[in-house]
């Protein structure tokens, strides 16, 4: 039992780690990151890099995949663009392996407690950028210290030791029943692979687990056979780790579920051809790992086999398997890299377009569904909800607008229309700042901190306006149930008002959560003091009036003045907003 909760402490120093470095690097090149995922622009070999970097950075293919089918979702990236970097997250991957492997040749804590000591006062101590590259660093050494106690903790199957007894016999059981079934042992290992990363929901922690396994002696005593079913196994994890992407991309929109499909299909198919040829290839893999100088591929563990003494090359069965993930995945990519507009046809022929949802989707979901900690990378998809909530609310505005320009109409089902908007945006609100409290909820750094911040008030902003607008629609109703006729004059002042407050709202649409230039600012603001001076003007005229005319009129008139007057408020709010913190 002691065994078993060494590894799982070990697993969770090593997730930990991970997760912390993550978090780290999100920090520190976050912007980057998003800057480089969203210029792809249909360069498919350009994607397969930006891929490879950034999940060797945040080393995830999950957390990579994740946030491609985010950008997807909110169409930063194509499909086909998608596609390629996913691919590249294949790639970068890898290197997980091969630092497991060098970890083998050496004492872990030796470098492990060292990197954990530069990183920790960076990180308690240092501000801003350098306090997330204390995080990374943190994270990396505590990575690799997890790694060491892994590797400690995993029993050597070949060593005699038997204080475990009962937990080696355990795995005994399992491992016979999988084994030694010709090439059938294969298939049963992959699947086992599928189930530990689905298990352990990283491809990373499945790794570690196979390779520190595999080097332990679990998979049998002949070093190639138990090189075989650790390539097994990594083909499985292969498979297991794009469930990750595919359940985020449930909810999500009809090209988000595509690119999900596309690295399922892409790793399917690179599994389908390498079963094929799998004999073959791990035996030049392994003819390759055998070349390697015998400063790498010299033996780590020493066991008593059946007759005298025996050495187990775990050190060389790592690289092998290493060299076979990177040669695996490096080939699949070079071969499909080709193909990727054909597979964007086959998803798009698989997953076909819901054509009861509706076409704008108003509710914002959490993509990641806390099964990947995509930390602020996931703000892409509260910004483009804001914008598509400033859309909404300019729509909301030009409905009113016609309703008020066309007295004679029968408008009641238009009326019906923008109460169910005005519904919408209050829903909206909610789900957006929900959203927001959660991405903060992860630690980012002050400078998205205070831009999730900006848009919580944006988006009440955007709210109050709604309402605002649907005061307007229900004085304009009033207006035609009671009769009342406003005069030429009546209808040419709110039109210029309505026209002010118009420009005004799209100028927000246009720029919402963007460089914008001073003299666009200085405009809405224009714009704002405009609709306050008219407001002002007009209503003091219709004071004078109401001696003269119907005082119930002109109460109506100076009611739709200040409404727009307030409305005119709020767009110049938003503005303001949006404005400060968008980066010089």
């Amino acid at each position: 039992m002691s065994t078993i909760l060494q590894i799982l402490g070990a697993l969770g120093i090593f997730l930990f780690g991970m997760k912390v470095m993550s978090e780290g690097v999100q920090k520190f090149a976050g912007a980057k990151m998003r800057a480089a995922l969203s210029s792809i622009t249909g360069n498919r070999f350009k994607g397969v890099l930006t891929g490879l970097v950034t999940t060797g950075l945040v080393q995830s293919s999950s957390a990579t995949t994740v946030l491609v089918v985010s950008f997807v979702n909110v169409g930063l990236l194509t499909l086909v663009e998608s596609i390629g970097v996913i691919m590249g997250a294949n790639l970068g991957t890898t290197l997980t392996a091969w630092i497991i492997a060098v970890v083998g040749k050496f004492s872990v804590a030796k470098i492990a407690v060292p990197i954990i000591g530069v990183g920790f006062p960076m990180f308690f101590v240092g501000k801003g950028k350098w306090k997330s590259l204390g995080e990374f660093i943190l994270g990396f050494g505590l990575l690799f210290l997890g790694l060491g106690e892994l590797k400690d903790a995993v029993p050597d199957l070949k060593s005699g030791v038997k204080s475990d007894q009962g937990v080696i016999d355990m795995i005994n059981y399992w491992i016979g029943l999988l084994s030694d079934k010709g090439y059938l042992t294969y298939v049963l290992f992959m699947i086992a692979g599928i189930v530990l990363t689905l298990v352990v929901q990283s491809s990373s922690a499945a790794m570690a687990i196979t390779i520190t396994c595999a080097s332990a002696g679990w998979f049998g005593s002949d070093p190639f056979e138990a090189f075989k079913i650790s390539a097994a196994v990594v083909l499985g994890e292969n498979i297991g780790t794009t469930v990750t992407a595919w359940l985020a991309s449930l909810g999500a929109t009809t090209d988000a579920k595509r690119a999900a499909r596309a690295h399922f299909l892409f790793n399917m198919i690179g599994t389908i051809w390498m079963l094929v040829v799998f004999l073959i290839f791990t035996q030049i893999v392994w003819s390759v790992a055998e070349s390697l100088p015998d400063s790498l591929k010299e033996a780590k563990k020493e066991w008593k086999g059946g007759s005298g003494e025996a050495e187990f090359p775990s050190a060389k069965v790592a690289f092998a398997t290493a060299i076979f993930h990177t040669s695996f995945n490096l080939i699949n990519i070079a071969v499909l890299v080709w193909f990727v507009p054909q597979i964007a046809r086959m998803v798009e022929k698989w997953v076909k377009p819901n054509k009861d949802a509706p076409k704008d989707e108003k509710r914002l979901r959490y993509i990641s569904q806390n099964l990947v900690d995509l930390g602020e990378l996931n703000l892409a998809e509260a910004e483009d909800s804001v914008r598509k909530m400033a859309t909404h609310t300019k729509e909301m505005f030009e409905g009113f607008t016609k309703i008020f320009e066309q007295p004679a109409a029968d408008l009641s089902s238009e009326v019906s229309r923008l109460k169910k908007m005005e519904d919408e945006a209050d829903l909206m609100m909610e789900d957006i700042t929900e959203y927001l409290v959660k991405c903060v909820a992860r630690d980012m750094d002050e400078d998205n901190a205070y831009r999730v911040t900006a848009m919580i008030r944006i988006v009440t902003e955007l709210e109050e306006a709604t309402d605002c607008i649907y005061r307007l629609v229900k004085l304009a109703e009033r207006k035609y149930n009671k009769g009342y006729q406003f005069t030429d004059h009546h209808v040419e002042k709110i039109g210029q008002i309505t026209t002010v407050v118009g420009q005004a709202l799209r100028t927000v649409e246009n720029y919402l959560l963007r460089k914008t230039p001073t003299d666009v600012i200085s405009a809405v603001e224009s714009l704002e003091q405009q609709s306050k001076s008219m407001r002002k003007t007009f209503n003091k005229q219709a004071v004078k009036r109401m001696s003269e005319g119907d005082i119930r009129i002109e109460m109506l008139y100076t009611d739709i003045n200040t409404q727009l007057k307030t409305l005119a408020n709020h767009a110049r709010g938003v503005m303001d907003a949006s404005d400060s913190v968008v980066p010089d």
